[in-house]
């Protein structure tokens, strides 16, 4: 069992080997001969374009293609023409023989002395007499290219004949075609010798350094045991930088880590005493919110069956008593309404299942518009609202949302409004955010209630007395639509009052 993987790594690498010069013999032997073929058709393709190209220049010049090449012939070469120049490329790279025949003048053109054969046989192509057999690979408007056996030279060729697009030039085109079939033949012969020495050499090449490979495999194993015997200054020594070195450094690594497992777990259960704390402290909230919304609602309820009692009772028989009965009624139903629908907001909010809509708005103008829309209230309240004139600032947010912020903020100003009575709205860009405040004139936070008034229900006034009309909801809101924009809002003691802050994302023109 200690040398399987070796085996495994030496039965696959044979294997591999053997099945690669297996499929390279098939492929040579069923797809080399064809392809060669169609290497050689695709050439005549290429070189009777070429011609044809050759062919319309020489009539637009006013003479066929034959006088064209003896115009610009060149017997050494230094100064050959167009045609000279093709003609003599695809002899050089292609090895192709080529006649052209004006069917006028009965003159021809041949590439090379010895292609008077191929005259002939253009000739017997077109009268149909002495035809060699042939068959044919591809048929074009003009011309066809075909496979001819020569029983004279016992050769086959690939031969194109027919006109060009001048309907008055006749070429033959001929490529001899090598032995392919012998060579594909002494191909594959060749490759199995070679591939069975390289299939023998590589085996046991193969078989020797595959030791290299399970040694430090072993060494790892070892080490294991010794670790699962709780033996953790065993180590592995190993210098590889390959996937075995990276499994060897892990397990040192796992080694060292065990040795902490105790410090670990008093860390862990340390943890887990502040997780439980922390769902004890959970509970007491849950237990304080309860008890807060009973408290809230309970006044209002009583109320309400107070002054339903009376009405029924006929308590109020004058209209004046009646309308006030039933003044209180709405009254009180009405605070338990907003309550209850700001608890809905809250949640919606808490649990991101409100959407916000990002869209431009001027922010100075949103504050100017809550201020007017609350005069009657500030009246009531005998408060001086002040925006400090800004200019117009532009923002990208919910404005629904942030419009309630503002309605939030104003209104828990008016509830704690003391001493001369102002609240001040303040707005400016400050870089990429514009900052808002709001101050209202009265007695500070004590600074152990400034993080808690975000909390729902939380009133500085411990008693929870009814006496400024608000749930405790409005700031928990405000702190939820920020979180929502991912956005900063707070609350600082400054000098004569209280000063609430938000912060949102000034409009930019490539958003």
């Amino acid at each position: 069992m200690k040398h399987s993987i070796r085996a495994r790594f030496a039965i696959i690498f044979v294997c591999l080997m053997a099945l690669v010069l297996i499929s390279t013999w098939f492929v040579n032997n069923w797809f080399l001969e064809s392809f060669y073929t169609n290497d050689k058709v695709h050439t005549l393709e290429r070189a009777y374009m070429q011609i044809d190209k050759l062919v319309a220049q020489a009539n637009e010049s006013g003479k066929g293609i034959i006088d064209y090449y003896k115009d610009s012939y060149d017997p050494n070469f230094k100064n050959e023409g167009p045609a000279q120049k093709m003609f003599r490329t695809m002899g050089e790279k292609y090895n192709l023989m080529l006649v052209l025949i004006d069917s006028t003048t009965d003159e021809a053109l041949m590439s090379t002395n010895g292609d008077q054969l191929l005259k002939n046989r253009v000739e017997a192509y077109i009268f149909g007499k002495n035809v060699p057999e042939a068959s044919v690979l591809e048929r074009h408007d003009n011309y066809i290219v075909q496979k001819t056996y020569d029983r004279r030279s016992d050769s086959y060729y690939l031969e194109s004949w027919g006109y060009f697009s001048d309907n008055k030039t006749i070429f033959l085109m001929s490529v001899p075609l090598a032995s392919i079939t012998e060579s594909v033949a002494l191909a594959n012969r060749f490759l199995a010798y070679v591939g069975v020495v390289a299939l023998f050499i590589g085996s046991i090449f193969i078989y020797f350094t595959t030791k290299r490979i399970t040694s430090p495999i072993l060494q790892l194993a070892n080490l294991s045991e010794k670790m699962s015997a709780l033996d953790f200054e065993a180590k592995y020594i190993g210098t590889e930088e390959d996937e075995v070195g990276v499994l060897g450094n892990s397990m040192n690594q796992l080694s060292n880590t065990l040795k902490d497992t105790i410090g670990q777990l008093r860390a862990a259960n340390e943890k887990l005493q502040k997780d439980i704390d922390e769902k004890i402290k959970i509970d007491e909230m849950r237990k304080d919110f309860i008890a807060n919304v009973s408290h809230e609602l309970k006044t209002p309820i009583a109320l309400i069956q107070g002054y339903a009692e009376g009405l029924t009772e006929g308590m109020a028989e004058d209209p004046d008593s009646r309308d006030y009965y039933c003044g209180v009624i709405m009254d009180e139903a009405g605070k338990m309404n907003t309550m209850v629908r700001q608890l809905l907001n809250l949640t919606a909010l808490e649990f991101g299942n409100d959407s916000i809509e990002m869209e431009r708005f001027d922010l100075t103008e949103l504050i100017r518009g809550v201020i007017n829309s609350a005069g009657i209230l500030i009246q009531q309240k005998g408060a001086e609202v002040k925006l400090e004139d800004c200019g117009p600032i532009y923002v990208s947010a919910d404005e629904f949302k942030i419009e309630e912020v503002i309605t939030n903020y104003l209104n828990n100003a008016l509830n704690h409004l003391d001493g001369e009575r102002k609240i001040i709205f303040t707005a400016e860009e400050n870089g990429e955010e514009a900052l808002v405040t709001v101050f209202n004139t009265g007695q500070n936070i004590p600074d152990e209630d400034l993080p808690q008034i975000w909390t729902k229900f939380f009133k500085v006034d411990k008693a929870h007395t009814r006496g400024y009309g608000g749930s405790g909801i409005g700031l928990s809101i405000v702190k939820a639509i920020m979180d929502s924009h991912n956005k900063s809002c707070g609350v600082r003691n400054v000098k004569g009052g209280v000063e609430f802050w938000f912060t949102v994302d000034c409009y930019k023109e490539n958003l």
